[in-house]
């Protein structure tokens, strides 16, 4: 039986964790408070020999601004695991601002607001041959995307009409992992949909879907954004997923917002 170990069960890894088990697959979960399906983080032991025991292992822990917290307690035994494939979800945010162009595996990483991240991905990279880098996008999902924000009031449309985004549907980056498990080589997949453009599309669509007024245009600063949000507005890009579709046989099952907010109805 295939077990791959997990770091960070968190929102994409979870709905991963769920589809392997129903293949069959025996999953081993990490996160920092423990429950009845998961070991604690800071169980050395038990994490310890769980990566010793992993025929597969994936660490979807975002890295902190001092050090990637993975890396840090458990790397070298990782680097030194039996496992036949490793992976790490990265983020799309290494490439920076690239003032709305199109970037894939080779554009340049740093250069934007989250050094932190491109560091980590650096470190991942290097760690082990078989290391497959998922540089990931805004996700969105069930429970987890325009449509709660228009329900629960907190959408917004931003007066920014050339700032483009790249995002992908949770179960399609869960697709492309999984595909990555029987194709392609080692290396960095971007997994994103087919179709970036401004959020403010995304607002209006999940208001027709709901039959919801679409909230006013508002500039940045009366739109009152968390300095998180308002970050996420300082980059512009788009992201091309064709390494993905030509070496693991991906393809997006939601390959536009449209798709995708329909099915999270």
């Amino acid at each position: 039986m295939p077990h791959m170990l997990i770091l960070g069960m968190g929102y994409t890894a979870s709905r991963l964790a769920a589809r392997l088990r129903g293949d069959g697959w025996r999953i081993t979960g990490v996160r920092r408070n423990a429950d009845s399906e998961t070991i604690a983080f800071d169980d050395d032991a038990a994490v310890r020999a769980a990566i010793a025991q992993a025929t597969h292992i994936l660490s979807s822990v975002p890295p902190q601004e001092e050090a990637d917290p993975v890396l840090t307690c458990y790397g070298a035994a990782i680097a030194a695991a039996p496992a036949i494939w490793t992976g790490y979800l990265s983020s799309t945010g290494v490439y920076g601002d690239a003032a709305g162009a199109w970037v894939d595996e080779a554009s340049p990483v740093g250069l934007g607001r989250r050094a932190a991240r491109a560091q980590a991905d650096a470190d991942w990279g290097a760690l082990r041959p078989d290391m497959r880098r998922f540089r990931l996008p805004g996700i969105y999902g069930p429970g987890r995307s325009a449509l709660d924000r228009v329900r629960e009031g907190r959408a917004h449309r931003i007066d920014l009409p050339d700032q483009i985004f790249s995002r992908a549907h949770v179960d399609d980056i869960g697709a492309g992992i999984i595909a990555s498990l029987h194709a392609g080589p080692p290396g960095v997949y971007n997994l994103s949909d087919d179709l970036p453009c401004a959020q403010n599309r995304l607002i209006e669509e999940a208001c027709v879907l709901l039959g919801q007024p679409v909230p006013p245009l508002l500039t940045l600063e009366e739109a009152q954004l968390s300095p998180m949000a308002r970050a996420f507005y300082a980059e512009n890009r788009r992201v091309a997923n064709g390494r993905a579709k030509r070496l693991l046989g991906w393809t997006p099952r939601y390959p536009t917002y449209r798709q995708g907010l329909r099915a999270c109805l």
